[in-house]
Order: C-alpha cells, then structure tokens, then sequence
C-alpha cells in the first residue's frame, strides 16, 4: 500500500495570480494550520495540525504532568478542589488596592 493509496478525488482546482490553491473543497476551514509535504513527483500533502504556545509544549512532552493535570481538571469539575491561599495571596492584595 502506497502513502497515496487512502486519497480521494475531490475537485479540481487552479492556483491564483498569487500560486494559491483553494482547499475549500477539500473541508479546510478559515485558519486551519497544514504541514505541507511535497514527493519526488510534485504530490502536495497537507497535514492538519494544532498548535499550542511553546509554554504548554512541556505538558504534552511529559506523560507524569499531563495525567496530573488532568486528574486535577477532573477533580475541580466533581467539586474536589479547593483554593489555596499561598496561590491566590497576590489576588487578595490586588482586590484590596482596586
């Protein structure tokens, strides 16, 4: 099986003034993000990506953080957590300046 094997014929399409090609057709929406991958024979690959900000990269890179993180989420959603003042002192402070 060849990485084109699972492709689809959807339209037609023609690149503008600018080499742009419409991908509407294809279901792309306004502001998705594709890699793009070209092969020896000039077939264009688009990969649909998210991207988050480089200060949450170290959540998704550290299996221990994101299990943690998200039993904390789930917690807070049954009503588990509870504030700790040490974390929101400067809050405190802040609203008594206001």
């Amino acid at each position: 099986m060849t990485m084109l094997d699972d492709f689809r014929p959807v339209a037609e399409v023609t690149a503008d003034e600018r080499a742009r090609v419409p991908v509407g057709k294809a279901g792309a929406h306004k502001n998705d993000r594709y890699a793009v991958a070209v092969n020896s024979e000039g077939a264009i690959l688009l990969t649909p990506l998210a991207s988050i900000p480089k200060r949450e990269l170290l959540v998704w890179e550290n299996d221990e953080l994101r299990a943690s993180l998200f039993r904390g989420l789930a917690d807070a959603a049954e009503g588990k957590a509870r504030s700790l003042d040490w974390v929101t002192a400067d809050d405190d402070e802040d609203a008594d300046e206001a």
